[in-house]
């Protein structure tokens, strides 16, 4: 395959044979408060929550992953079958490709399972004039909305992995602008790709009209890892060293939630979720929901039953670490105590010395 085709297919294969996360899982670094009398009867834990406006059985989402190429549609058809079942939010990977009549069915196959939020997406970088490419007007935006019933709309802000890819769109220069004004007719998130969002962004996106951020920080898929490969398969030896430079650039994850509050918007907390536990440390530092991506991906490429059984386990150890924390809820969940180790805990408190405050 070539084009956008080949490329789509080439960020699942790297994602499934190569390392493309950074060595630290910076979610083992909160530590949630163990409660050794919990006056709460296990069976009774109510899981659900509100998460933009859509109930779900538990605060999860499967995040962006994929479309746009043969093999992602058997893909999403597997998540979204589990998701509905499970009752679950999920996003789709960027749906330039099918918006253009690139495998639309990759991405409208989601329609025919009933998840009870949906998410599309589009590339900040398509917002803005790019070198020889033509900008996604706001109908297009409209048209990714339509493509799989989206109850929102991600924009998502993947610079790193675009000054890495070899091909990549690197002009930044009006995108809030762009995103304030598409707020206007449709329903948007912003999302991050793998670096994360600090405060500064976070500020930003205050008041424009936005309904939430996944701040999708350091921790999980490294986009400028993927690249890396990329760039190294086709001989590109400065693209493959800026890759290798920026594998670990970014916020992590759990350090990005907490940049991210100052926004007052409802945010997912993606990165490096890799089990329940991962899930409830999120909630407890102030997430509505939490999001994974590669954690399911491998799942994905054979069956929705795997899926449903891995997500499954994320459940039941969600349930279980609000049986340990004496939660019978999920505001409950929230107000869990927990405490910030290692990595982590040396970036929170960098941040009180940061250099050039907002």
């Amino acid at each position: 395959m070539t084009g956008i085709r080949g490329r789509k297919a080439e960020h699942i294969d790297i994602c499934l044979t190569e390392r493309i996360a950074p060595d630290n899982c910076y979610w083992d670094d909160i530590r949630l408060m163990h409660n050794a009398m919990p006056e709460i009867d296990m069976d009774d834990i109510d899981m659900t929550a509100d998460v933009l406006g859509k109930k779900l059985e538990f605060p999860l989402i499967v995040t962006a992953i994929t479309g746009g190429f043969p093999g992602a549609k058997k893909i999403n058809e597997n998540i979204a079958k589990a998701c509905s079942e499970l009752g679950i939010g999920m996003g789709v990977g960027s749906e330039r490709a099918g918006v253009t009549g690139v495998d639309p069915d990759s991405y409208s196959v989601i329609k025919d399972y009933d998840v009870p939020l949906v998410i599309g997406n589009i590339g900040a970088p398509q917002l803005v004039r790019q070198k020889s490419k033509d900008m996604f007007s706001p109908e297009m935006v409209g048209q990714a909305k339509d493509l799989i019933d989206a109850d929102y709309v991600a924009i998502h802000l993947n610079f790193l992995q675009e000054v890495v890819q070899p091909e990549g769109d690197r002009n930044g220069k009006g995108i809030r602008d762009a995103i304030r004004g598409l707020a206007r007719e449709y329903p948007l998130i912003v999302k991050e790709t793998g670096a994360g969002i600090d405060a500064y962004t976070a500020e930003r996106l205050k008041g424009i009209g936005i309904h939430g951020i996944d701040v999708a920080g350091m921790g999980g898929t490294s986009f400028a890892a993927v690249e890396m490969y990329r760039a190294s398969a086709i001989g590109d030896d400065v693209q493959t060293e800026m890759g290798n430079t920026f594998f670990d650039w970014g916020i992590p994850a759990p350090v990005s939630l907490q940049e991210a509050k100052c926004s007052k918007l409802p945010l997912i907390a993606s990165g490096g979720i890799l089990d329940g536990t991962h899930v409830a440390s999120a909630i407890a530092m102030g997430a509505a929901a939490a999001g994974c991506a590669h954690a399911v991906l491998r799942e994905a490429t054979e069956s929705a039953e795997a899926v449903k059984k891995k997500l499954s386990l994320f459940k039941e150890e969600l349930k279980v670490a609000m049986m340990l924390t004496g939660s019978a809820n999920i505001k409950d969940l929230a107000k869990a105590r927990y405490i910030v180790l290692g990595e982590t805990r040396d970036w929170m408190e960098g941040m009180r010395w940061t250099q050039n405050s907002i």
